[in-house]
Order: structure tokens, then sequence, then C-alpha cells
């Protein structure tokens, strides 16, 4: 779908930063049966499930609600409002299987929801949209409100920038409202609701266009009703990242209705409100409102991930989001708060040669905030004068940049000889991979856009050569090796077989006992050595 970026943090958040994959790899070490009759990425996910990176590790936030008792259940709330009708095709099928073999996932994605479950819960209530939607977070982003994708798309639904704007999400140095858990599920309900309404009440073609956008959902409409074909979701000829898209989330319904059926549960969550809404009246350093809160800058951050800097935001919002059990304390001491104790501030006296982007710059703040504190009608100033700084309360050293970590992780480049691809009509990423003896991955990886996303004609892909690249790898490079069986399928050969999971031919024929000469059956298993690291 819609996607951009993630902002400017404390180091502090990503010092021990643990990603999805990470986590997936633990899992499926622990339980080598994961792996045996499903695909590699089926086996790993690397997050695939949500297609989106997490930029930091996820922090649990004191809600005070440890014990959740079985009358107390969100879930059971939830779960008496489902509407949906969930056919029990082969691709809702094939989602809802692998959810349901990795409960662990689900465990996760049900921790990073929990602050925030019984307020998206509420507001789909007042807003009277389907209780399934509560379960949209799960496909967007796992639940994160800090996830970044390659598309350029950011929090916890996922909004690309423009998208976020045209919905009311403010966006600037300070803050990104795509992040803000409050702001940005009010966004993603209009969206909705407008999108329903677009394509007359049909909420499967309304999520299919909250993916992959309202114009390709409507010319595919339009093509198959030239043809005299339906127009319905699973009739249309959609992107195959939109035509997963649905029935994750439909998957995910069947498994909520019925969870005793396929042997999972939803850990339970607290039928109560368990954060609440606080107004700041105005700027605030967050350092300090996490100590009036009683919680670590972490936790605050946690719960408020769309503050882009050391203080909320001098236009707003001024609001901030709290443990319910935090904020009688949190309004006292803010209450007896003198206005300009709410930020550390340095009298800075102007130099020869500066300039008000060189100040900001230095304190880590906008020529904009300095100007409004100092009442200056422009941007002259002359040395030897002073101005008046908003500056954090501890060294800047201790920020750092998400947004500059998951760049990082999104598009990792290669050490080889760099040269440029043209995308040509019929080209897929497999094919151009086979092309230059590179994974279709690793091409995604380098260009800053996800493997599942479309290639359009004409697009310039960076490709790093793999000789050079192989040159360049540490003998000391981790491994991390898993015995797989693959499920031979029609279409496939052992060259196939072998880039798709970065293996040589001659590996295959000797782990099977086979020789190329011979066919590949449909069906037929083949026993392979990956090296899960480098898929």
């Amino acid at each position: 779908m819609k996607k951009l970026i993630i902002p400017l943090s404390f180091s502090l958040l990503a010092a021990c930063q643990t990603t999805e994959q990470e986590l997936v790899q633990k899992d499926s070490t622990n339980n080598p049966n994961i792996a045996d009759n499903v695909e590699i990425y089926q086996a790993l996910i690397l997050d695939e499930s949500a297609n989106v990176i997490h930029p930091k590790a996820d922090v649990n936030v004191p809600l005070g609600n440890d014990e959740v008792l079985a009358s107390e259940n969100i879930w059971d709330r939830i779960r008496a409002q489902l509407t949906f009708d969930v056919p029990d095709n082969r691709v809702v099928a094939t989602h809802r299987n692998w959810y349901a073999k990795h409960q662990s996932y689900l465990d996760r994605v049900t921790k990073r929801a929990e602050p925030f479950l019984y307020y998206i819960t509420e507001e789909l209530e007042k807003n009277d949209m389907p209780m399934e939607l509560v379960l949209l977070p799960v496909v967007e982003s796992a639940y994160d409100p800090f996830a970044y994708s390659h598309g350029s798309a950011a929090g916890m639904w996922q909004f690309l920038l423009g998208t976020g704007k045209q919905f009311g999400l403010k966006h600037d140095w300070w803050y990104d409202g795509r992040r803000d858990v409050a702001a940005s599920t009010q966004a993603a309900i209009d969206y909705l609701k407008y999108l329903n309404k677009r394509f007359d009440g049909d909420w499967l073609l309304a999520l299919a266009a909250y993916n992959s956008g309202q114009g390709r959902v409507s010319r595919a409409m339009k093509r198959n009703a030239k043809k005299g074909l339906p127009t319905d979701f699973w009739s249309l000829d959609l992107p195959k990242e939109t035509r997963d898209y649905v029935p994750k989330l439909l998957a995910l319904t069947a498994l909520l209705k019925e969870p005793e059926k396929y042997d999972i549960q939803f850990k339970p969550v607290a039928n109560k409100p368990v954060i609440s809404k606080v107004e700041i009246g105005s700027q605030l350093d967050l350092l300090l409102a996490a100590e009036m809160a009683g919680l670590t800058i972490e936790e605050l951050h946690a719960l408020n991930p769309g503050f882009n800097r050391w203080a909320t935001a001098p236009d707003g919002p001024h609001y901030l989001l709290l443990p319910s059990n935090k904020v009688g304390d949190f309004n006292e001491k803010l209450s007896k708060l003198d206005d300009d104790k709410r930020l550390t501030w340095q009298r800075y006296k102007i130099r020869k040669g500066d300039s008000l982007s060189v100040i900001a710059s230095k304190f880590n703040t906008t020529t904009s905030v300095i100007k409004k504190v100092n009442k200056l009608s422009s941007n002259n100033i002359r040395a030897g004068k002073y101005l008046l700084i908003p500056t954090a309360t501890q060294s800047l050293d201790r920020f750092k940049s998400l947004e500059q970590v998951a760049k990082a992780k999104a598009s990792k480049k290669g050490s080889g000889d760099k040269l440029t691809y043209t995308v040509k009509k019929g080209d897929t990423l497999w094919d151009i991979g086979r092309l230059y003896k590179v994974s279709s991955k690793d091409i995604a990886k380098w260009n800053g856009f996800g493997p599942k996303d479309t290639l359009r004609l004409g697009q310039k892909l960076v490709i790093y050569t793999p000789l050079a690249q192989a040159s360049s790898v540490s003998a000391s490079t981790s491994k991390t090796m898993r015995n797989i069986r693959y499920k031979v399928k029609s279409g496939d050969s052992l060259a196939r077989i072998a880039n798709k999971f970065n293996v040589t031919i001659s590996d295959i024929e000797k782990w099977n006992n086979l020789s190329r000469k011979n066919y590949l059956q449909p069906g037929q298993m083949l026993k392979l050595s990956v090296n899960v690291t480098s898929i």
C-alpha cells in the first residue's frame, strides 16, 4: 500500500534492536518441524507476512493489567461482532494455515497491539465499521507503529505521505502523524469509509484499494466488465501483494472466529482503556514528560511514536498517550510545572558567520522555531546579539535517526561492480536475478523496494555483480544453515530451485542423489541445506 519513513528518535531505542526476522529465525531453530514442508519464506517470514521493516526493538510498556480475566478479554467482544463471510478457498487456507503454524508470531503481534487494541476497537464501534478491521494492522505492519516499508509507507496503518496528508495526518520536522496511533487510526477509518462508499459498500474491494490504490482496482474492474467477466475481488487481475492482502485479513478472521478449531489462541487483552489521551497544552520536553509519568523515555516513545525529536511539536499536536494508571500523577506534576520549565533553554551569542540554519543545525532544532521563540520577522541576525534556543535536556549524542537505521536495512548496498539495468516488458525480479546470478531479494534491497513490489517498464535498477561481491565477503561471515524439504512445482527446474535458495545445482544433485539429466516431477520432495541468512 501506501508507505514511508521512520524518523529521528533516541539512540536508546535502537541500541538493542531485534528484527522480526531474527525472532522468527529463532522460532524456526527451536522448532525444526516448521520448515519441513513449506517454502523457505514461509518458514522464516522475514516479516514477509506484513512485508515491513521493524527498525526498533519492542518495548514492554507497564499498563498495570498483568492479569486479564477470561470475562474481561477484548477478543471476545471483537469476535462477537465479526460479520465477513470467509471463503474456504486455497489462498485463504494457505494464509490461515501459515498463521496457525506460527503461534509465537501471533503472540508477538498481540503484545504489540495490547496498548492500542481497546482504543481501536472503540473507534471502530463509534464509526460503525466492520470489526474485522481491528485485524488490519496485523496485515499492514504486524501492529508496529514504527514499521517502515520499502514502498515508503509508515506506521501501524502504513500510510504513504501523500495519502496521509489527504486524510489529515500532519507531517513536519518534529512530528509524523502516520506513526501517531490515535491520529492514524482516525485517518485509516476515514480513508476506509471513503473507499467503501467508492466501491458501493463492497468491503473486499475497499480493502484491495487500500492496499494497491483505488485507481488500480477500478481499472481492473473496467477490464473485466469489458470482457463480460465478474468484477468482484476474486475475479480481478490485481498485483500478487493485493491478491494475498485481502485473504490474509480473512484468514485471521477465520482463526479469531474459531481458534480452537485451528489449535491456536489469541492471548487475552484487557477489555478496558489501558491508555489515555492527555492534553498538555504546549510544547514539552519528552524526557521531562517521561519522568513526570514515571516511564522510561523508551516506554513513552513506544506510546507516542509520532514525535521525531526530543520534544513534542511546537505547533502541536499537544497531547500524549499515557498508561491510564499514570495519568493522575502526570497531570498533578504538569499543573505545577512553570511554562519556562517545559523546555531547557540556552542563551546563545551570535558569532560572525552564523546563520539561522547553522545555529538550528547545531542545536538540533529548526529556523522556524528559533524565529518564533525570538519573535524574528526575517532570517537576518547580527553577530554579538543573543538568541534563546530550546535544547534537549540531555546531550545530543543520545539521539539517533531511526529513519537512517530503517533505510540502511531497506537499501543495503552490495560491494561488487555496479551496473544499471532497465526493466523491459515481461521482466520479473526472478528473471533479472537469474540473468546476473544474484537473488531477487538482493535486487529489491539494493533499490529500496519490497520483493513483492511490481516492476515498471523502463525502471532503472542498480545491480551489483556477484564475482566482485564474492571477493569481498569475509570468511567469518555468519551463516545459519537449515535443512528443509522442498516440494517441486509445475515448471520448476534444478536451475530455478538452485537460484531460489542460493545453492548450486551440483549440491541439489548430491543431496538428493539426482542427475541433471533427469526430469523433476511436480510433487517430488527435495532435500535442501539452506543458509537462511542469505535467502
